[in-house]
């Protein structure tokens, strides 16, 4: 697999199309924090999103945003009306379909969420800005024909229809982030930035495929095809850690997986992982974990085998937005 892949299939990603949103006339809905990233794909009309210590932006057909942040935010058609709480708008048991609000016919956006294992879910959040906005542009007709699908699904209601709008739903994401990538300038840091290089996703895909393997800082250069000063340099601006930093963490992420999805042993885990003893391996595991292998395994343990939450909105708000 490729990096983002290996990422996101480690991060237990898990979709949600939660239903449309049907509005007429001048409107305003406000939300609050929420667990996981919220997205909103809109497939007519436009609306305004404001996140909350952020700049509103314009939103039109055939774009969608994503909220990775959590923090509350409001949708509106008019940025001067008093907005409504979203528990006020829909129906407190509704799940699926599509909402019409003030008659409906002027605004329909497609709502949903992604669920993250919650022990790793830094590892993706932490290095996308509170508001993703991707505009329609070429390239992302693959978006606009996933979000059209969606619709459908939500309108005729056939059998497996959440199956098919979950998987929908991720290749969204996924779509988005590409073209969040597309679009990022040398400025930023982060392992995402860190893949619009060719050179550095060569470095990181040998990193994810043998996590392992004893790694040197020239080896890794070399499947750069760069000189060591020159990887090392470049891979700290961009990435915004060292190779061998990247390195430890991605091993780090490995081993909190393993530890709470296998029966592994740690002198076993830190084996599969490069590590020469259980002891140095949990050394390291607490330097970037800030806790022991034992009492991560324990932790997550207790929050349910795989460590997830499902909770879209942290006050207990319906989800269907």
């Amino acid at each position: 697999m490729d990096a983002l892949s290996d990422v996101l299939s480690l991060l237990k990603l898990r979709s949600y199309v939660s239903g449309g949103f049907d509005a007429g006339g001048d409107w305003a809905i406000s939300f609050g924090p929420h667990d996981g990233i919220k997205f909103h794909a809109v497939v007519t009309g436009s609306c305004w999103i404001s996140v909350e210590g952020e700049p509103p932006v314009q939103v039109n057909a055939g774009e969608c945003f994503l909220l990775p942040r959590g923090r509350p935010f409001q949708i509106a058609s008019n940025l001067s009306v008093e907005p409504v709480h979203v528990s006020q708008v829909l129906p407190p048991k509704q799940s699926g379909g599509i909402v019409t609000y003030n008659g409906g016919g002027d605004y329909l956006s497609i709502g949903g969420y992604f669920t993250l294992s919650e022990g790793q879910s830094e590892l993706l959040l932490n290095v996308l800005p509170p508001l993703l906005h991707i505009r329609d542009r070429p390239g992302s007709a693959t978006l606009n024909w996933c979000v059209e699908r969606m619709r459908q699904e939500l309108l005729e209601g056939q059998p497996g229809d959440f199956i098919v709008a979950q998987q929908l739903a991720t290749i969204v994401l996924v779509q988005a982030l590409r073209l969040y990538l597309s679009d990022r300038t040398t400025e930023e840091t982060g392992w995402l930035a860190a893949l619009t290089d060719k050179r550095l996703r060569a470095a990181i895909a040998a990193m994810h495929g043998a996590p392992g393997q004893r790694w040197t800082l020239q080896a890794l250069a070399s499947e750069a095809g760069m000189s060591r000063t020159a990887f090392s340099v470049t891979f700290k601006e961009r990435a915004g850690l060292s190779p061998m930093e990247y390195l430890t963490r991605w091993r780090m992420m490995q081993a909190a997986d393993r530890l709470t999805s296998t029966r592994q042993s740690l002198a076993e885990i830190g084996s599969a992982l490069g590590y020469e003893s259980e002891k140095s391996f949990s050394t390291a595991f607490k330097r970037v974990m800030h806790c022991s292998p034992r009492q991560y395994g324990r932790r997550q343990g207790g929050a349910g085998a795989t460590g997830l939450s499902f909770a879209p909105e942290m006050e207990g708000s319906p989800s269907l937005l």
